[in-house]
């Protein structure tokens, strides 16, 4: 549960039995993310640090936009937003370099820099990023606005360990956060062939027929759980009459 602080933000009671219990509520399959969080309040950074890390994510928690921006792409530097604006220092926690956080949790109202500038920021440099904003003056003005920024939930403070716990999961399965490049190429593959097949109104076995490959194997293909061959995936293509190159375009090849 939320533990008492002297920080309003962070005084909560639990919400539901799994949470007095102090057992983690029924989710979906755990993926573990990589997160950046955004927050000018120190105690809420060590918090969610403690909590995330213990929930087994990869988490790195900045006190500052120009923070946080490093933390997205290290080779950003000062002076080089779209936005502009002069920010400190102060950060916590360690990242793996490479690719991109799956998640950003940020605090929308913050003392000396505007949360709402480094949302436009976010979408201007990395459309595709999933954000969750954070705030503890919630407001349905600054709901409307926020979503109109494509963020991905707009999370009250002070809010349960349930609450935070399930909005991850949702990201993690509607957006195919956490997974590995093949595991995201395999589902999006998957996707793109149930999408074509069912878009002609085929059952598998019509297109197990025009395609060669079997009803069981394609099966599998749909579901995610199988890497079609590039032979299957051409024969699969050119029954449904698609474009394999656009398939592996949209999963980001």
């Amino acid at each position: 549960m939320i533990p008492r602080t002297n920080n309003p933000a962070l005084q909560q009671e639990p919400t539901d039995p799994a949470d007095a219990a102090g057992a983690a509520a029924p989710v979906e399959a755990f993926t573990p993310l990589r997160i950046v969080a955004l927050d000018d309040d120190e105690d809420f950074r060590q918090y969610l640090t403690s909590l995330l890390t213990s929930e087994g994510h990869d988490i790195k928690t900045v006190a500052t936009p120009a923070e946080l921006y490093h933390a997205i792409d290290p080779t950003w530097t000062p002076g080089t937003t779209t936005s502009g604006g002069a920010y400190g220092s102060g950060s916590s926690g360690t990242t793996s370099p490479g690719r991109l956080p799956d998640v950003v949790l940020l605090d929308i109202k913050m003392g000396r820099a505007s949360g709402e500038d480094v949302l436009l920021e976010l979408r201007q440099r990395w459309p595709k990023l999933c954000v969750i904003v954070v705030t503890g003056y919630p407001s349905l003005n600054s709901m409307r606005q926020t979503f109109k920024q494509d963020v991905f939930d707009y999370l009250a403070k002070p809010f349960s360990v349930t609450e935070l716990r399930q909005t991850l999961a949702q990201a993690a399965a509607s957006l195919g956060l956490g997974q590995r490049p093949q595991d995201r190429l395999r589902i999006e593959l998957g996707r793109q062939i149930r999408l074509a097949r069912t878009q002609k109104e085929w059952t598998l076995r019509d297109l197990s027929e025009r395609s060669g490959i079997s009803v069981s194997q394609l099966s599998s293909i749909e579901r995610g759980t199988h890497l079609p061959s590039l032979e299957s995936l051409v024969e699969i293509a050119g029954a449904l009459e698609q474009s394999p190159s656009a398939w592996l375009k949209s999963a980001g090849l």
